[in-house]
C-alpha cells in the first residue's frame, strides 16, 4: 500500500498550496527545487503552473484544478487526478487516455506505458 500523500513545509510547495502560483514560477525559474514527490495536491487550483521539468511521481490530485497545464515534460507516474478538472491538460506521452480515465473517474494511480 503506497503512503498517505504529504503536505510538506517546503517554501515552493507552501507556495502551491497558499495559490501563489507566479511566485511559485518565478521561483523555480530563477533556480529554486523542491520535492513534489508524494505530495497533496487536493482542492488546488494550479491553472498557469509551469510544471515543465517537476516531479510529481505519486502525488494526490484529487479535485485540483489543473485546466490549461502542460505536463508533458513532469512526472506523473503514480499520480491520481480523481475528479480533477483536466480541460486543456498535455499529458506525458507515457500516459494512455485510458489511464487518464481510470484515475479521473476511479481515483487509480496513473501508470507509464512502455513505449
Amino acid at each position: 500500500m503506497s503512503a498517505q500523500p504529504k503536505i510538506t513545509q517546503d517554501p515552493l510547495y507552501q507556495l502551491l498550496r497558499e495559490g501563489k502560483i507566479e511566485e511559485f514560477n518565478k521561483s523555480k525559474a530563477a533556480g529554486g527545487v523542491c520535492d513534489l514527490t508524494h505530495c497533496d495536491f487536493r482542492n488546488l487550483n494550479l491553472q498557469n503552473l509551469e510544471a515543465n521539468g517537476l516531479d510529481f511521481t505519486g502525488g494526490y490530485f484529487r479535485q485540483t484544478d489543473l485546466r490549461g497545464v502542460d505536463l508533458s515534460n513532469a512526472k506523473m507516474e503514480g499520480a491520481s487526478i480523481n475528479g480533477a478538472r483536466i480541460s486543456g491538460v498535455y499529458f506525458p506521452k507515457e500516459l494512455s487516455a485510458g489511464e487518464i480515465k481510470l484515475s479521473i473517474e476511479h481515483g487509480t494511480r496513473m501508470r507509464y506505458s512502455k513505449i
